[in-house]
């Protein structure tokens, strides 16, 4: 009996240990190894895609046209769109868009950097131990709206920036509306654009910073030549 309780106490204590311990990391360092990751793939991140088309040259993040002008796509060989050159204010929209979000890419790092810093986590090993993006998703969960809300303003000033032959986004965006719009009426059955540009590009251009996180969340994880300091090595080296 008394070989069955000393048993049964060294198991709990077994259960104890494990529940602040994890393969002998503490949660402290779990979580500091978490952020960590999120810092090195923010900086990574945010250089790559500042670089001239970080965005424009990478299908995964490209910024398109924006929903409410999928129209101008489904209309854009119509004589009176050709006649006005829609093509060229099509690809100086997309190219400018595109332009302002690398701009702006620098900018999120601090951004980013700061949210990481002072988020809480809960159920770190979960996240350790979660799929390879684990991290980012919990990240994108709890900071997504106050990085919207701060990222917004940053980008404005990039929109507003003549990046592409002389133009800002603001105003190719002027410009392919002023050629759509009053095409829009009831003889055509064709739908205005009216989306915010501003909303449209910041969600667009998180969107590709937390897709390329992710990418090197993954490579921190399973690669140890991205595991770059002390802290990284501890809690993801094998």
């Amino acid at each position: 009996m008394k070989k069955f309780v000393f048993y049964s106490f060294l198991i709990s204590l077994v259960a104890i240990l494990s529940c602040t311990k994890e393969n002998g990391l503490s949660e402290e360092e779990i979580i500091q190894g978490l952020k960590e990751a999120l810092k090195v793939g923010t900086d990574t991140s945010s250089a790559n895609l500042h670089k001239t088309d970080g965005y424009y040259g990478d299908a995964i993040v490209k910024i398109l046209l924006p929903p409410d002008a999928h129209g101008v796509l489904e209309h854009q060989h119509d004589p009176l769109l050709q006649a006005a050159g829609i093509d060229q204010k099509i690809e100086q929209l997309v190219l400018s868009l595109n332009r302002s979000a690398e701009d702006a890419a620098i900018e999120a790092k601090p951004i980013f950097v700061d949210a990481i810093t002072t988020m809480s986590i809960s159920d770190a090993a979960s996240i350790l131990h979660g799929t390879d993006s684990a991290a980012t998703l919990y990240l994108k969960a709890k900071t997504r709206s106050s990085l919207f809300n701060v990222f917004i303003p940053k980008l404005q000033v990039s929109l507003n920036k003549p990046l592409v032959a002389g133009m800002s986004a603001y105003e190719a965006w002027e410009q392919l509306k002023s050629v759509y719009n009053p095409l829009c009426n009831p003889l055509t059955g064709w739908q205005p654009i009216t989306s915010n540009l501003d909303t449209f590009a910041t969600n667009k251009g998180l969107d590709g910073l937390f897709i390329k996180i992710a990418e090197q969340e993954k490579l921190i994880r399973h690669n140890v030549s991205y595991q770059v300091s002390d802290i990284l090595r501890k809690v993801f080296g094998e």
